[in-house]
């Protein structure tokens, strides 16, 4: 009963993760304005969010075993909360790049916590279930946002937000003992972390191949999110408008697809589900260069996101199988440092060379990405035998 309670509410959890990660660029037409900013400012507020996650994500290991799980969560929850909260008050643009630093902080700690605890302690159809509730929240910001935008404006978006963000706090603060039973099962494999030194961790075979596949991964995704609509608005002639129902599309594929997954993962195993995931990819990659019919090119990108929907939670379940449970907290905390270091540098990195050559080449990037991303992954289950 504990188990089933916990997963509704990691389930739940996700979700506010979810929710901030599109607002931000939903209200930024609105804010800029009423600060007196130029456009590309948002670049400089998504590299401190960045910092602040790859920071949390690295230390995250740490606090685990210190706090546990459930705590972390919680203490990352609230934090998320009060930065938003304190965006919603905020008088001028340096007070955004105050709040944006624990913005990341608490996002990276949740998604390391609540990733390890469901790879140590669910099936995989639950980690790839997991991964489409954060999709849920993705959608759900974006579409609270709109809402105050039309209304009352961008301050009542955060609003809304946090106060959604401090009713979880609360949840999971009555519930904090039920997850305090529930890591007394995983005792041993948290008294084994600790004779562990972190500093050693990175040293283990294999790891740095991993963090590397989640860098790939990530940059291939995001990438995608932020050039697939202006490429097909300047390579391919297609309103603004048109190109950003296809790329919901792309992300509709990637939800969806996670929910697939999830039935799917009863017959296969994370690493088979990883390397069908790739292949599907590439056929949508394919298919992206052939001179499809306007109406018809959603297709490609659906196919492409539905390619991309299990390798990341796969990845990530099989994280504890591959280097074993006492070393899976500090791993998926660098794991998720790489996706978000991925992310982050790779698609502007893009538009650079884009810009000194041809957005026309986007098509051949997404391809090379991915080939590297096959590359990654063979290497690594080549050589890195489950652990039992």
């Amino acid at each position: 009963m504990i188990t089933i309670i916990l997963l509704i509410i990691i389930y739940m959890t996700f979700i506010s993760l979810g929710l901030p990660d599109a607002v931000l660029g939903v209200s930024w037409p609105e804010m800029r304005l009423d600060f007196g900013l130029e456009l590309d400012t948002i670049g400089y507020i998504s590299i401190i969010i960045t910092i602040g996650t790859v920071i949390s994500s690295l230390l995250s290991g740490y606090f685990i075993n210190k706090l546990g799980t459930g705590k972390v969560t919680l203490f990352s929850v609230l934090l998320t909360a009060l930065a938003l909260l304190g965006i919603y008050f905020i008088p001028s643009f340096y007070w955004l790049i105050l709040f944006a630093l624990p913005l990341g902080l608490g996002a990276g700690s949740i998604d390391t916590a609540l990733n390890n605890y469901v790879a140590l302690n669910y099936k995989a159809h639950h980690m790839n279930w997991l991964h489409s509730f954060w999709g849920v929240g993705a959608t759900l910001g974006p579409i609270i946002m709109s809402v105050t935008l039309l209304s009352s404006g961008w301050r009542d978006g955060f609003l809304t937000i946090a106060i959604i963000q401090s009713s979880f706090f609360f949840v999971i603060l009555v519930t904090l003992p039920l997850w305090k039973k529930a890591e007394q099962k995983n005792k041993k494999d948290v008294i084994e972390t600790i004779k562990i030194k972190p500093v050693n961790i990175i040293k283990t075979k294999g790891v740095l191949v991993s963090i590397s596949i989640f860098i790939v991964y990530c940059a291939l995704e995001f990438s995608i999110g932020l050039w697939g609509s202006s490429y097909l608005v300047i390579s391919r002639d297609f309103a603004s408008a048109n190109a950003a129902k296809i790329i919901a599309f792309y992300y509709g594929g990637i939800t969806i697809g996670r929910f697939i997954s999830g039935f799917l993962s009863f017959k296969l195993s994370n690493r088979r589900m990883i390397y069908i995931g790739i292949f599907i990819v590439f056929i949508g990659g394919i298919l992206i260069n052939v001179n499809l019919p306007t109406n018809l090119t959603f297709i490609p990108f659906s196919i492409i996101g539905l390619g991309l929907s299990p390798i990341f939670p796969a990845m990530i379940h099989e994280t504890p199988v591959s280097f074993g449970k006492d070393k899976s907290q500090y791993i998926i905390g660098y794991q998720m440092a790489g996706a978000y270091i991925g992310g982050t540098l790779f698609p502007p990195i893009f538009g650079v060379i884009a810009r000194h050559t041809t957005i026309n080449i986007f098509p051949f990037y997404l391809f090379g990405l991915g080939i590297i991303l096959l590359l990654l992954v063979n290497t690594l289950y080549i050589k890195i035998k489950p652990q039992t």
